[in-house]
């Protein structure tokens, strides 16, 4: 069975910075490309990052360009997002997906003062 465990979300302040992470199991997790996506409040499912599955080529939004950086760890079956330099309107839930298409339940991520 698929899972996907996201991790690390909070509330933090404009300006601050979180590291989420994806524990994987139940499938070759090195073998796939992920992916984060997000939900804000009232709001669609939106792309936020993208990395292949040796971790060599990563993509990324243009709301979230210089500001995150998505990373893996095939060895331990975790991907993460590292986020800077959050805004209010970084706020929402999280989700960590497989090429698969199968996704987590999502972290929430506040960012407000």
């Amino acid at each position: 069975e698929v899972q996907l465990v996201e991790s690390g979300g909070g509330l933090v302040q404009p300006g601050g910075s979180l590291r989420l992470s994806c524990a994987a199991s139940g499938f070759s997790f090195s073998t796939y490309t992920m992916s984060w996506v997000r939900r804000a409040p009232g709001k669609g499912l939106e792309w936020v990052s993208t990395i292949n599955s040796g971790g060599s080529t990563t993509y990324y939004a243009n709301s979230v360009k210089g500001r995150f950086t998505i990373s893996r760890d095939n060895a331990k079956n975790t991907l993460y997002l590292q986020m800077n330099s959050l805004k209010p309107e970084d706020t929402a839930v999280y989700y960590c997906k497989n090429s698969g298409g199968s996704t987590g339940q999502g972290t929430q991520v506040t960012v407000s003062s």
